[in-house]
């Protein structure tokens, strides 16, 4: 099945491909040779994206490595883009609302749609690298040492894309809120350990002024389960594997191992061994079965994994494959939080979509009244 599914995603990917070649070489208005240039060099930027598979990155020098993953993801996007465009200007000109003779060998119309997609990315990589501080509020009925100040995020995706210095930006922006804790809900690491280890990253991460606790996520599978949890051992980071750990005698935090593994505990399990009678908050990257935490009295769980799509029209499909792709919600007694990430997987663009971090005050219900 899963190689069905495999064929069926490289079918689509090559067929997008050769649709908005096809397109570009009919619009450009250059002699053969140049559209020959124009459309291999865009087809070759595509192809960079499946060095990314494999560990073929982690055998070249960290610089092109970093300039293949950044070219092959970021023309996945620009391809998406191409691709809607033409298929609007197709329609268009089917219903006769446009000719097609506007597309044929036309600099203006080439110049519109490279200027506006162009234009399109650079606003979505300046609203990516703008971080949204969400605030939320947990109350609670249960006994509580002290209000709490909570610095939650998911998705770091620290690679070859997300640099140490950028994510040394993020550690000052996560000390000045002052937290008491700090929550990761998964994919700290993209698909590789190495240019986290090349940069130190750990170091900037010891930087953080608070307990830091995080749960797998599945590119932590990605870039082999082990490296992963060694990184974060270094990084002073507290991983928890299908286990909790109790703060204060006020907070159960449990963080589950990712569903990638079949075999991780039940949440169930989890609860049964957990202690009883203190605010609960679950850490489980993928946001799948959230009746589960429900069911089994879970006061708060934070999850990531979606990035809502990343980029419109794809958060339309994460909006409809998960009960909740992004926010906050409630079901019953629980609480959740699905983060659409702190940074972002390939191609750094926000387009329709933010990158995140939330800002939650747990606090005892009757001190608000």
């Amino acid at each position: 099945m899963r190689l069905i599914i495999f064929l069926m995603f490289l079918l689509l990917m090559f067929g997008s491909l050769f649709y908005v070649l096809w397109h570009t070489w009919q619009v450009l208005p250059l002699p053969a040779s140049w559209r020959w240039v124009t459309t291999g060099v865009m087809g070759g930027c595509f192809m960079c994206m499946f060095l990314i598979f494999g560990g073929m990155l982690d055998k070249l020098p960290m610089w092109l490595s970093s300039v293949l993953y950044q070219t092959g993801t970021s023309s996945l996007i620009a391809l998406l883009y191409l691709f809607l465009v033409f298929l609007c200007i197709d329609l268009l000109c089917m219903v006769k609302l446009l000719p097609f003779e506007l597309f044929r060998s036309n600099g203006v119309s080439a110049a519109c749609i490279a200027g506006g997609i162009t234009l399109l990315l650079v606003l979505g990589n300046m609203h990516h690298n703008e971080k949204v501080r969400v605030p939320l509020t947990l109350q609670t009925e249960k006994n509580l040492a002290k209000k709490y100040r909570i610095v939650m995020m998911s998705d770091l995706h620290l690679g070859y894309h997300h640099h140490r210095g950028e994510l040394a930006r993020w550690v000052d922006m996560i000390n000045e809120e002052k937290p008491d804790l700090i929550l990761i809900a998964g994919d700290i690491i993209d698909i590789s350990v190495r240019p986290l280890l090349e940069e130190n990253m750990a170091e900037e991460f010891r930087r953080l002024q608070a307990p830091v606790y995080a749960c797998l996520g599945n590119h932590e599978y990605f870039s082999q389960e082990a490296k992963a949890s060694a990184f974060c051992k270094a990084a002073g980071i507290n991983l928890l594997i299908d286990e909790s750990r109790t703060i204060d005698n006020s907070i159960c935090l449990i963080g589950r191992d990712d569903r990638t593994n079949r075999r991780r505990k039940s949440l169930k399990a989890l609860m049964d061994e957990a202690p009883k009678g203190l605010y609960t908050i679950v850490m489980d990257h993928q946001p799948y079965q959230l009746e589960a935490a429900d069911s089994l009295g879970v006061d708060f769980q934070l999850s990531g994994h979606t990035h809502r799509g990343q980029v419109w029209p794809i958060s339309w499909i994460t909006d409809r494959v998960y009960e909740c792709s992004w926010g906050h919600w409630e079901r019953k007694n629980t609480e959740y939080y699905v983060s659409s990430g702190l940074g972002i997987w390939g191609g750094k663009f926000r387009i329709g979509t933010q990158s995140e971090y939330v800002v939650a005050t747990l606090e005892k219900e009757s001190a608000t009244r």
